[in-house]
């Protein structure tokens, strides 16, 4: 029986979303499901394994037909033994996913960091040829970047490059703090964002948000996205102070790295990217040397959710035999 599909899954913070992909590279089908981290490892495996399961069911494919399971990881990960060194939004440390999974599948599986996977999607099925050396940046609970230069993705020494939301920043974005647990997603994802807003609805300060005072209330990018739309003061300044951390940040790296593309992903920019953007262009001009400011363009992603999934092909056609 011919392999004609892939398995391509994006494990987030949040959710768990798996697409089928034909030999076409069309996405036949997805599923999303929430992550399961309360449960530790056991429940993270397990979800995983439902989510392939459900999808390979609903579609009636068969593992014969699978030719690889591709799988992002948001932490730092080997993607030749998938050992996982850390992903502490899933509150995980030296644990092999790839072991584990291998218990449930005998279908090849191949584990990349998550932005890393979502990079080889944008840079393979959105710029192709057009750019040569790029940094793909995601926000979303947490913030995490992939690098390319010369058209290949770079995953460093250690499989730790673009781990860009570990760096450390002050509240501005200058690359210099004083306080050991200020870094960039500490200041800048959407998880410092609603950190931010909460605190302040906790002193009484008057918002469109005011029901997601309570911890227990979830505030996620697509009803911050309304706040700033209907004109909150406090969505849109804390969503402002974010967007100008990630500029100055980005304008310090672009100095040091001489990019010429820098592609913006993840659910707060998908929910209000068209808002942040030229905020984040007004503080990267601020911050980096004219030279090479001059020749990077900055944008957001057009695949969205997406761009993940299609990385699972380029990495498949990486490291699967030809």
């Amino acid at each position: 029986m011919t392999k004609n599909f892939i398995i391509s899954i994006d494990l987030g913070g949040t959710k768990i979303l798996s697409a089928l992909i034909n030999s076409a590279n069309k996405i036949v089908a997805k599923e999303k499901i929430s992550t399961d981290i309360m449960n530790g490892k056991e429940g993270l495996i397990k979800a995983i394994v439902e989510s392939v399961k459900k999808i390979m069911s609903e579609n009636e494919v068969s593992e014969r037909e699978i030719k690889a399971i591709c799988l992002g990881v948001p932490g730092t990960v080997n993607p030749y033994t998938g050992l996982i060194s850390s992903a502490p939004n899933l509150g995980i440390k030296n644990f092999n996913i790839k072991e584990a999974l291998l218990k449930y599948f005998s279908i090849p599986l191949l584990i990349e960091n998550d932005v890393n996977l979502a990079g080889l999607g944008i840079k393979n099925f959105e710029f192709n040829k057009d750019t040569n050396n790029m940094l793909v940046v995601f926000v979303g609970t947490g913030i995490g970047g992939a690098l390319f230069f010369e058209g290949k993705i770079y995953r460093g020494s250690s499989f730790f490059a673009g781990e860009i939301g570990h760096m450390k920043v002050n509240s501005k974005g200058n690359l210099l703090s004083k306080d050991k647990n200020s870094t960039f997603e500490t200041i800048a994802s959407r998880t410092a964002i609603v950190r931010d807003i909460k605190k302040e609805l906790n002193k009484g300060k008057k918002s469109v948000l005011k029901e997601y005072k309570s911890p227990k209330k979830i505030l996620k990018s697509k009803a911050l996205a309304d706040a700033v739309n209907r004109g909150d003061s406090l969505a849109i300044k804390y969503v402002n102070k974010s967007s100008a951390t990630i500029g100055t940040v980005l304008g310090s790296l672009t100095t040091l790295l001489n990019l010429d593309t820098i592609v913006l992903g993840g659910g707060v920019i998908e929910a209000i990217g068209d808002f942040m953007l030229p905020k984040v262009k007004k503080a990267f001009k601020k911050s980096v040397l004219p030279e090479p400011g001059k020749v990077v363009k900055i944008v957001k992603t057009k695949l969205g959710d997406d761009a993940a999934l299609f990385g699972g092909i380029a990495l498949a056609e990486e490291f699967l035999p030809k």
